[in-house]
């Protein structure tokens, strides 16, 4: 995702019209970005991109886990190289 193309909303605005707001990060399935004073204070997104990001969190946090099993001399791993 690149800032380039977020959608901006003022917290204002996106209160005022929420439901059109979600719908259209939805749709598009791009972010929008809910500013306050010009300042990014959250952003909306689709539940699906969200659950894509989750996993591939999760999934980095393993790795992670995983090579750090792999480090420790004392800990093996079966099947893993």
């Amino acid at each position: 995702m690149c800032d380039s193309y977020v959608t901006e909303v003022a917290v204002s605005e996106a209160r005022s019209r929420l439901a059109d707001v979600i719908e259209e990060s939805r749709r598009s399935g791009e972010p929008v970005s809910v500013t306050r004073r010009g300042r990014r204070v959250a952003v909306i997104i689709d539940a699906e991109t969200f659950d894509r990001l989750v996993d591939a969190a999760d999934d980095l946090e393993d790795r992670r886990e995983l090579a750090a099993a792999r480090e420790d001399a004392d800990d093996y791993v079966p099947g893993m190289r």
